[in-house]
């Protein structure tokens, strides 16, 4: 885990840039003072994220894009490593951020993880109001039925994340832990996740047509597809004018734009 962490490191910070051959198995197996079977490990953890790409013959390169569709669960697993961990999420529900949040969370309960501070922020929309998406396949109408539906899974799921977090300062596992929900009224059309300040994953949410039971009765709906939405990956670099600096940036810059000015109290 050590060695993978180290050469996603040196990869998401350019240290290897896009196109790179990494230094030999028995080389990083020096460099790491490891066995050449954790080495090759790593590397397949690396290439299972989609980092690296072995090429027969010539060695292992580092892949010629990393902004790329990658998983979200590693990525927000191994934030929790630092000791200040910032998570702000902007999307539908937050259902996918509930499923890949509690591992690192179990894993603090038990002491293998030990942050010092946590801090989430989550802006969903206000289910209170008419929504121009998810709408009526017939005429394209706000569906009040179905947003009382979406109301449930976004309190279920913000709720139990805001329960989960907080839980932690109360059991004196973390010395400060907050989490916050704020809504706003603007259809959400894709799902932005912020890590650590320095990691963004951004993905669009694509419409389909799919038939509910809604008060007893089957209505079709144009609905936004969270599971469908490919996530893509931008970072941090010490070039601050770099594309994934300047995106990650620009990705916070319009977080808080939108949470200190039009999103309000949870709803």
């Amino acid at each position: 885990m050590q060695v993978a962490n180290a050469l996603r490191a040196a990869i998401l910070t350019k240290v290897f840039k896009a196109g790179d051959k990494l230094p030999s198995r028995a080389e990083l197996a020096k460099k790491y003072d490891v066995a050449p079977m954790t080495v090759q490990s790593a590397l397949r953890e690396l290439r299972d994220e989609g980092l690296i790409v072995s090429r027969q013959g010539s060695g292992v390169f580092v892949r010629e894009r990393t902004e790329r569709p990658v998983g979200l669960r590693p990525h927000i697993e191994r934030a929790f490593e630092a000791d200040h961990v910032t998570i702000d999420f902007s999307g539908f529900s937050g259902e996918t951020l509930h499923g890949v949040i509690q591992e690192p969370l179990d894993k603090i309960r038990i002491g293998r993880l030990t942050p010092e501070t946590i801090h989430v922020r989550i802006l969903v929309p206000d289910p209170t109001v008419p929504w121009s998406v998810p709408c009526t396949v017939d005429d394209h109408a706000d569906s009040p039925a179905f947003r009382d539906r979406a109301a449930d899974i976004m309190r279920r799921h913000t709720l139990a994340i805001v329960d989960n977090v907080t839980e932690l300062a109360a059991l004196g596992l973390v010395k400060e832990a907050t989490a916050e929900v704020r809504v706003h009224r603007a259809a959400p059309l894709f799902k932005l996740y912020l890590i650590n300040n320095n990691e963004a994953f951004f993905g669009f949410y694509p419409v389909r047509e799919h038939v509910l039971t809604l008060d007893g009765q089957p209505q079709a709906i144009y609905d936004l597809m969270g599971k469908d939405a490919i996530l893509f990956h931008h970072s941090t670099t010490d070039d601050d004018t770099s594309t994934g600096s300047q995106y990650v940036e620009q990705a916070h810059t319009w977080f808080n734009s939108i949470w200190d000015t039009i999103a309000t109290g949870r709803k």
